[in-house]
């Protein structure tokens, strides 16, 4: 393969400190003590809670610190939190001429750095270090910093549609604004594909919390499936857990399209994509009609059932427990190869103009 770019990913994160080889972070992030970065250290649940957020932070980084394209060479990725900002400003000076540096934010984690995000941008800009935003929910309505670091993108991909106007009009001409909602955050391949799972339905838990209208769900289902049906009430799955889920079948992901504000009326949340890439076949709620999940629902790659249709919703299901391995198999390659946050992200970057502009101290 013909190499034309080489890029290097710096991902910030909240719960990282100084400048670090990507790798090293990821090894040591098991053991991050958290109790120093929570509000009440003897509060269990508050800890737990903490460690969730920091772990599914880390698998974003995982991602793209595994980022492939045709054409481009992605160097080891590099993470740092707010404390790193100087040592990243510092290596920049000796940035090889030929690399393209690019810095990664996630979701509204850029908010973290308050009223210093626009000095921020400004610097990394006159550094000639490239920045990427991989939003999701209405970061162009609720990131109160939205407007300040706007400017400075080359790369936005977001769930909302349309953007803030204010914030639109603050992109700069070149940025590539893309609306492709949040998808799994799984290198690809990286959970075998399992041929022979057990014939059950894993019902996802979400921050929703077991409302009305999701035990009505429930009990509907353990009458319908008995023991078939696997139950996880937490609002989240553990990343160092989620690769085990690839016992089950069917992966029924409730809350697939929750949301209802007319910005964020065609997006979904990331259950049925990473639930692909595990090799379950997801069922998902479609209360709205449009979006990504039709795309997925009419190429035959997930399953749905309108809000509120417990017949649909066992219809569903049984359709996915019906469904023979290679069957099973397209799903499986399809999310993996097509449905992760680091691809998503590598195409755009491939798509921005490559630059190879060296920086001397003088920039």
């Amino acid at each position: 393969m013909d190499i034309t770019r080489r890029v290097r990913a710096f991902y910030f994160s909240s719960w990282a400190a100084g400048l670090e080889p990507a790798a090293g972070y990821l090894a040591h992030l098991p053991d991050l003590d958290l109790r120093t970065r929570v509000s009440d250290p003897q509060n269990e649940q508050l800890l737990r809670l903490a460690r969730l957020d920091c772990d599914w932070y880390g698998e974003n980084m995982r991602c793209f610190a595994a980022m492939t394209q045709p054409g481009i060479e992605f160097l080891p990725a590099r993470v740092f939190g707010t404390k790193g900002i100087p040592d990243l400003l510092t290596a920049s000076l000796r940035r090889p001429a030929d690399e393209e540096w690019w810095v990664i934010f996630t979701g509204q984690q850029p908010q973290t750095l308050g009223p210093m995000v626009a000095k921020v941008g400004a610097l990394l800009q006159r550094q000639r270090i490239r920045i990427a935003l991989y939003g999701f929910d209405e970061v162009s309505r609720t990131m109160p910093c939205f407007n300040d670091l706007a400017p400075y993108l080359d790369i936005l991909i977001h769930d909302e549609a349309p953007l803030a106007e204010v914030g639109r009009a603050r992109l700069q001409p070149g940025c590539i604004a893309q609306h492709r909602s949040w998808v799994a955050n799984v290198v690809p391949l990286a959970a075998p594909f399992n041929p022979v799972p057990e014939e059950k339905i894993l019902f996802l838990g979400s921050q929703l919390g077991l409302t009305p209208h999701r035990r009505r769900q429930l009990d509907f289902l353990r009458e319908r499936f008995g023991d078939r049906l696997v139950a996880s009430h937490d609002h989240s799955v553990a990343v160092a857990d989620r690769d085990l889920l690839n016992r089950y079948k069917v992966g029924l992901c409730p809350e697939g399209r929750k949301f209802v504000t007319p910005a964020m009326a065609r997006t979904h949340t990331d259950r049925p994509f990473w639930s692909g890439c595990l090799g379950l076949v997801p069922v998902s709620e479609n209360s709205v009609a449009g979006g990504r999940l039709e795309e997925l629902y009419r190429a035959g790659l997930i399953l749905r059932y309108e809000h509120g249709d417990l017949a649909g919703l066992a219809h569903a299901c049984e359709r996915a427990l019906a469904l023979d391995t290679a069957a099973r198999r397209r799903i499986y390659d399809h999310f993996n190869r097509h449905e992760t946050v680091g691809l998503v992200l590598a195409e755009a970057i491939a798509a921005a103009a490559p630059a190879f502009a060296p920086v001397s101290a003088a920039a």
